[in-house]
C-alpha cells in the first residue's frame, strides 16, 4: 500500500480535466508526441506540453526521446490510475 503523501502525488497529477484527457488520449495511440496529443484533444501545443510534464512528475506518464519528439506512454501508476477512475 502506498503512503498517503505516493497517493496524493497520483491523485494532484491527474486533477485536471486535460490531464486526465491526455491520460485516455495516450492509453489510446501509445508513443504520441506532445503534437499528437495537441492535435487529438484540438488543444494548444503549450498548454499540453505543461500538463504533460506534470503527468511525467507525478509519475503517471513516460517519456521517450525520438531525435527531436518525445514519445508518451502510460506508466504502469498510470494504467492503474485509469483502471481506478474508470470505476466512478
Amino acid at each position: 500500500m502506498k503512503t498517503p503523501k505516493q497517493l496524493e502525488r497520483y491523485f494532484k497529477g491527474a486533477a485536471n480535466h486535460w490531464r486526465i484527457a491526455i491520460l485516455l488520449a495516450v492509453e489510446k495511440n501509445e508513443g504520441i508526441t506532445v503534437e499528437g496529443i495537441a492535435e487529438e484533444l484540438d488543444a494548444d501545443f503549450k498548454n499540453i506540453s505543461q500538463h504533460t510534464r506534470r503527468l511525467v512528475q507525478a509519475g503517471l506518464l513516460n517519456k521517450k526521446y525520438r531525435g527531436r519528439q518525445v514519445a508518451h506512454s502510460l506508466s504502469p501508476y498510470g494504467k492503474s490510475f485509469l483502471r481506478f477512475m474508470r470505476t466512478f
